[in-house]
C-alpha cells in the first residue's frame, strides 16, 4: 500500500510543478530515478523513446509506464495495472484541480494583471525545464555519461552510432528535399529499426 501512496505522491508532485507540458516532466523523472531507485536514468531515456513513439501525451505515457513497471515489480500483472493507474492519476490530478479552479474563476482571472504577470514568469521557467530535459537526453544519447570523467583524448566516451544516426536524421529532415516533408513517424520508425540493427 505504501508503494502506491508513494507512486501517487511522486507523480502528483511532478504534475503539480511540471509547467510546460509532458517534456517538462523529464527533469522530475531523472530526480525520481535518483530518489526512489524504481528505475535508472537510462530507463528514462528509453521511456522518452517509447513515449514519443506511442499515441498520447508523453508525460502521461511515462507515468503509466513507470507505475506499471514499479507495480509489476511488487507482484505481477494486477499490481502492475494498479501501479499504472495510480501513477497516471497522480500526474493528472493537479491539472484537473487547477483547471477546475481556473474555469470557475475564468472571468476574473482573464483580466487579472497578477495572473498575467505570473504566466509571463512561467513561460521562461517552462522553457528552461524543457531545454534542460532536451540537453540531458542529448548528452545521454550522444555520449556515454558514465565515461565523461575520463580524458577527452579517449574517444570511447563518444557514442559514434548515436552521432551518426543524429546527423543522418538532421540531413534527411532539413537538407534533402525529397525526405524533409515526410511525416515524423517515418523517421521514428526508421530510427527504431536502426537501433535494433545497430544494437544501440
Amino acid at each position: 500500500m505504501m508503494l502506491y501512496l508513494r507512486l501517487f505522491y511522486e507523480f502528483f508532485k511532478t504534475g503539480l510543478f511540471a509547467v510546460g507540458g509532458g517534456m517538462a516532466t523529464i527533469p522530475f523523472l531523472y530526480s525520481m530515478a535518483d530518489a526512489t531507485g524504481w528505475f535508472t536514468r537510462i530507463d528514462v531515456d528509453n521511456m522518452i523513446a517509447v513515449g514519443e513513439s506511442t499515441p498520447g501525451p508523453i508525460g502521461v505515457n511515462m507515468a503509466t509506464y513507470v507505475g506499471y513497471i514499479t507495480g509489476g515489480n511488487a507482484g505481477g500483472l494486477p499490481f502492475a495495472i494498479l501501479g499504472a493507474v495510480v501513477a497516471t492519476l497522480g500526474l493528472i490530478t493537479p491539472s484537473i484541480i487547477v483547471i477546475l479552479i481556473i474555469a470557475s474563476f475564468l472571468k476574473s482571472f482573464r483580466d487579472n494583471r497578477y495572473v498575467d504577470s505570473a504566466f509571463y514568469g512561467l513561460r521562461p521557467a517552462s522553457t528552461g525545464l524543457i531545454a534542460a530535459a532536451g540537453l540531458s537526453v542529448m548528452v545521454s544519447n550522444l555520449f556515454f555519461p558514465d565515461m565523461l570523467g575520463e580524458t577527452l583524448l579517449n574517444p570511447a566516451w563518444i557514442n559514434w552510432k548515436g552521432w551518426a544516426l543524429a546527423v543522418v536524421l538532421w540531413v534527411l529532415t532539413n537538407k534533402v528535399k525529397k525526405t524533409k516533408g515526410l511525416h515524423p513517424i517515418l523517421f521514428i520508425l526508421a530510427s527504431a529499426v536502426a537501433g535494433v540493427v545497430w544494437g544501440m
